[in-house]
């Protein structure tokens, strides 16, 4: 296909004076004589056969066609400049979007990312958060991280990362549990997953409790109130084992329960890119348990 010569710098001057307003301005930006840039967009006006500015007495106002062609044209230059700064020492750096259930972010991935950046400098990571719910395609994202039992709809579901639960609290509220019934005297702090508690107080032995708390929805919030001394929260433990480490949170039982796991996930129709496939095995190889 051949494909007519572009008349960029004319292009270009048309894109500076739509989005100034004024030739004047983007003249003093693209370092050209206001006449030069003048000029640059009359010869882009003949070549079109239309007129893209209205001449006013104090600057320049868009003509339906010019309002037209400015939007196509400042995207055309912005993904132009997007590519080029992706280009570092020699090399191209791909940009991989990934979002990350927010407390698996906080709580294993970003102590490791510089392990993964020091592996991939040529990969430029955008870590999105969110609370379990997110639409991969949606929110322009190449991957997701995400909490389940790995069956979404039309996407390929890679498992990251056991995360059994068992229940966390302060210190003080610890020392006030000796068994598991004595959670009927405390408060349970729960997720919006309505099931979790009445599922660990059955294997705890202890069904016959109800738990009547408030209601989070997300593992980072349940945690910072269960620290407070709030109550006891059902937490995944691996996600909280420095607060364990630092004493901030304790674990008053040992029985765990399973409820998921971690798992990385792309949209089927998509192919997975270098980017994406490295970041799946760097991750694969970070928990030897799994």
């Amino acid at each position: 296909m051949i494909r007519p010569q572009l008349p960029l710098n004319a292009l270009r001057a048309f894109e500076a004076a739509a989005r100034h307003q004024n030739f004047t301005r983007a003249a003093l930006e693209l370092c050209v004589s206001q006449a030069a840039l003048s000029h640059q967009i009359r010869a882009l006006e003949d070549r079109l056969g239309v007129s893209l500015f209205n001449r006013l007495p104090r600057g320049v106002a868009l003509t339906d066609e010019g309002a037209r062609l400015y939007p196509v044209l400042n995207e055309a230059f912005d993904r132009i400049a997007v590519s080029l700064d992706r280009f570092v020492g020699g090399h191209f750096r791909e940009v991989l979007g990934v979002g990350v259930v927010g407390t698996f972010a906080t709580g294993w991935l970003l102590p490791r990312l510089a392990g993964f950046a020091a592996l991939h400098p040529d990969i430029e990571l955008r870590v999105q958060t969110h609370n379990n719910r997110i639409d991969l395609a949606g929110e322009g994202l190449d991957m997701a991280i995400r909490f389940g039992d790995g069956d979404w709809q039309g996407q390929v579901c890679t498992p990251v990362l056991d995360a059994p639960f068992a229940p966390l609290c302060a210190p003080a509220v610890a020392r006030m549990l000796r068994h598991p019934r004595d959670l009927a005297n405390v408060t349970l702090l729960r997720s919006y997953r309505s099931d979790e508690w009445p599922r660990w107080l059955q294997v705890a032995g202890v069904a016959e409790l109800e738990a009547r708390g408030p209601v989070f929805d997300s593992s980072l919030t349940l945690a910072s109130a269960a620290a407070s001394g709030a109550g006891v929260a059902l937490l995944p433990l691996k996600m909280f084992e420095q607060d364990l480490a630092q004493g901030r949170l304790v674990q008053p039982f040992t029985p765990t329960l399973e409820l998921g796991r971690y798992w990385l996930t792309r949209l089927r129709s998509r192919g997975e890119s270098d980017a994406a496939r490295r970041f799946r095995a760097w991750l694969e190889t970070q928990d030897p348990t799994r």
